[in-house]
């Protein structure tokens, strides 16, 4: 089973998701300049959202290099000495094959770990402590007191990562094991170190564009000193921030089956998994400049679509920009339409069901497509196809 989701989010003068320049992101299709927001942004924004909708904290994971900081935490909070705790957390992670930076205390890549990883880190660290600690005391340089090169300092602080044995991989698959994740088993993980311990990704998430064509601007803005004298005058502070307005198309898919596998079979855990997906992805929205701007908006039009086998992404309805006045109303218009012609010449015997609906309620008849009142009625409508 498989579930799709298609919006449409029209957003004010924001920079939700800029490049290194600080500029929104851009992309061109059909020959012209389009708005975009990146995959990685949404699935961001997504992931914050997942306790929200019905998920424990316990059941989702975490993307971070500071693993070895979590793990010392815990080792403290039980009355471990935290420089001692520093040493034999960092010869464990060694140890299981973990490359580690000790001049800032880092892995040498991000991990996406269980909210448990932590946890589990600390308790392997413990039971293990005195081999640990002798391995964290051999590792010192025995030049100790003496001056060290540029060059030395620079080696020593290298990750450096030893390759674990049989009960070693035992206990990293312990660590990295993501059976209770969900949003591990959404959006996938790849180690390269381990390929045993990489995850299939069950949700796919599209790059966001703009069903229109995009100028960027930009806003030139003074700040004023509060307590500056009367008698002087002039802004303390100038600049510029760049920004759009667009109505963009989203889309994402979930696999219910992967993600049901990646759960390790808990067939509850995966519906309640794909629920939380469904509500957090309509109500995803990335941070940026949102102090500044403002830009909370929710989608306007949202058509829902399960089926057994497949996924259309919709982009193609709008190859050719968007030019109605009323943008929403004529980009609601196009997908639709490119969804009915999808469905009529490929025909639609993979497709489940597939449920439409609107803010404005301003939807037109399309052959297949059922329309909802409510954003949760959509939900529901979605989920009745998935198997208990």
């Amino acid at each position: 089973m498989i579930l799709e989701l298609h919006l449409l989010q029209s957003f004010p003068a924001s920079n939700l998701n800029r490049d290194d320049l600080g500029q929104p992101k851009t992309v061109t299709m059909g020959g012209h300049t389009r708005g975009r927001i990146s995959s990685q942004s949404i699935k961001r924004a997504a992931r914050g959202l997942f306790e929200d909708f019905g998920l424990d904290r316990s059941e989702t994971g975490v993307r971070t290099k500071r693993l070895l900081t979590a793990a010392v935490d815990v080792l403290v909070g039980d009355g471990k000495d935290a420089e001692q705790a520093r040493g034999v957390v960092t010869a464990g992670l060694r140890g299981l094959g973990f490359g580690v930076d000790t001049s800032r205390n880092l892995t040498e890549y991000l991990l996406f770990v269980s909210a448990e990883a932590p946890g589990r880190l600390a308790r392997y660290c413990a039971e293990n402590w005195d081999a640990l600690h002798a391995l964290a005391a051999a590792d010192k340089p025995a030049t100790a007191g003496k001056a060290e090169s540029a060059a030395g300092k620079t080696a020593k602080a290298k990750a450096v990562k030893v390759k674990a044995d049989k009960a070693g991989q035992e206990e990293v698959r312990k660590l990295l094991d993501a059976r209770r994740s969900v949003d591990v088993a959404l959006f996938g993980r790849m180690i390269a170190d381990n390929k045993e311990l990489n995850v299939t990704a069950a949700s796919q998430v599209a790059h966001a564009f703009s069903t229109h064509v995009v100028v960027n601007e930009f806003d030139f803005y003074t700040a004023v000193d509060d307590i500056k004298p009367d008698d002087e005058s002039g802004a303390d502070m100038i600049g510029t921030v760049d920004f759009n307005s667009a109505c963009y198309y989203r889309y994402a898919n979930l696999d219910v089956d992967q993600l049901t596998r990646n759960l390790g079979g808990d067939t509850e855990l995966a519906r309640r998994g794909a629920t939380a997906w469904l509500h957090s992805f309509i109500e995803a929205v990335p941070s940026g400049k949102q102090n500044s701007m403002a830009a909370r908006t929710m989608p306007g039009t949202l058509l829902g679509v399960t089926r057994t086998r497949g996924a259309w992404n919709l982009a193609n309805a709008f190859y050719a920009p968007v030019t109605d006045s009323d943008v929403m109303d004529g980009s609601t218009k196009r997908l639709l339409a490119h969804y009915g012609q999808l469905s009529s010449f490929y025909g639609a015997r993979q497709i489940r069901s597939a449920t439409a609906a609107s803010v404005s309620g301003n939807l037109p008849e399309t052959k297949g497509v059922a329309v909802a009142s409510t954003v949760d009625d959509l939900v529901a409508a979605m989920l009745a196809e998935v198997p208990e």
